[in-house]
């Protein structure tokens, strides 16, 4: 059941988020178990029993003052670190994509322009993918290869979320947005509008399928 419903990972991008899930994971899981180990030793260690006297108090431990205050410090500095330099992985933008797509978000709608294609209200040759009540429309990405999403938004606000992907960007209207997705497994995968948009906010959706070169090579051909 877990694994039915645990993201797919589909992406190289989500694949650097999914390490920095499990690395903070990881370093929660660390200091739960110093901080549990730290409260129950003493209780059994030094628990009274009966005939005891009160041991003598102490005011002063440097070492462990210092450690105490040093330790968290560093722990905070690494996953800063680590998340700083996973961000970058995941925001940087390849200098020669070998797709860009124009992605724009509508009530209650999504538009995907290739390059080389249309503008969102341009030419219809080749065709832009759009969206009707009836039917999702189908973003198709190539494996493999980098694919230049430019997302803007035609009224209000809405967000491109795909869970398999563990992304989510918000389309802002009157802005446009980019980002870069590398594709890292075959097949096909929900997206939806992850901003309340208005009445039929929940018709907002899309898939993403993903396919080998050659295959992408010959949908965009009986596109035209």
């Amino acid at each position: 059941m877990l694994a039915d419903s645990w993201p797919a990972n589909a992406t190289v991008q989500s694949s650097v988020m999914a390490s920095t899930w499990f690395a903070f994971a990881a370093a929660a899981a660390g200091v739960a178990f110093v901080v549990l180990a730290l409260v129950l030793y003493p209780l059994v260690r030094w628990r009274r029993r009966p005939g005891d006297a009160m041991p003598e108090p102490f005011r002063n431990n440097y070492a462990l003052e210092i450690g105490w205050t040093a330790v968290p410090l560093l722990l905070v500095a690494g996953l800063f670190t680590y998340t700083f330099r996973a961000e970058a992985r995941v925001d940087g933008l390849a200098r020669h994509p070998d797709v860009v797509v124009a992605v724009s978000g509508y009530r209650w709608g999504w538009t995907f322009a290739y390059r080389g294609g249309p503008t969102i209200d341009g030419p219809s040759y080749p065709p832009a993918v759009f969206g009707e009540r009836a039917a999702a429309p189908e973003l198709v990405l190539p494996l493999g290869e980098t694919t230049r999403i430019e997302l803007s938004a035609r009224d209000v606000n809405h967000g491109f979320w795909v869970p398999d992907f563990l992304f989510k960007r918000d389309a802002i209207a009157g802005q446009t947005t980019s980002f870069d997705l590398d594709p890292s497994k075959l097949g096909t995968f929900a997206g939806k509008c992850s901003s309340f948009c208005g009445l039929d906010h929940t018709r907002m959706l899309f898939s993403v399928r993903v396919v080998s070169p050659r295959a992408f090579i010959a949908w965009e051909r009986g596109r035209t």
